[in-house]
């Protein structure tokens, strides 16, 4: 059978269609899970308050490395099982840990305030230091970031709402460039042997 000009162009773009999917589902099927490998050349840049009350700014670690992850307090699985991760990692990395500076950023400022991450934050023992600020503070952060996040309303939820967000944990290099990241369920282990080959 032969076809015609225009059924040619529409196998074409078909064809073309259907690469792209599959292209799409080898590299993530979530935007927020495959958001943090699309652009290698950002920075972090971030003017937020710390679980201590302090002002605190990417150059604030400059000569450190930084693992940064997005998240909230009152996150029930995500957020609790990927701090543990980065818990585990700081403990192995023995007096290595302090090339390194874990940072929680909330994406959730209406509950998330300094008090609220001064709770939660010490729950790992990692050090980690947990940012937050104003609504518009944690947007003009994140526009800085390939992150996604969107609060949704969940009845059964604290204050009846949740937060959807970016799942990776992102490291940085001493002069806050972005180096890689990891997507949600990396273990301690495979993070650890990564971070030992770039901290090296």
């Amino acid at each position: 059978m032969r076809l015609s000009g225009f059924q040619k162009i529409l196998w074409g773009l078909a064809s073309i269609a259907l690469l792209a999917f599959a292209a799409f589902q080898i590299t993530g099927t979530r935007t927020n899970q495959d958001a943090a490998t699309r652009d290698p050349a950002f920075r972090a840049a971030f003017k937020l308050t710390d679980h201590r009350g302090m002002v605190q700014t990417e150059e604030d670690f400059s000569g450190r490395w930084m693992l940064i992850f997005f998240g909230f307090a009152n996150c029930p699985d995500v957020c609790p099982t990927t701090l543990s991760e980065v818990a585990v990692v700081m403990e192995r990395l023995g007096t290595e840990a302090d090339k390194v500076q874990p940072i929680f950023i909330s994406i959730d400022p209406q509950r998330d305030t300094p008090a609220a991450l001064a709770q939660f934050v010490p729950l790992f023992d990692a050090d980690i230091i947990g940012l937050t600020g104003t609504t518009e503070q944690i947007a003009e952060t994140a526009g800085h970031f390939p992150i996604y996040f969107e609060r949704l309303e969940e009845t059964t939820a604290p204050d009846g709402y949740t937060v959807s967000h970016t799942s990776h944990l992102f490291l940085f290099g001493p002069e806050a460039d972005f180096v890689t990241s990891w997507a949600y369920g990396t273990t301690a282990e495979e993070i650890l042997a990564d971070l030992r080959l770039w901290t090296h």
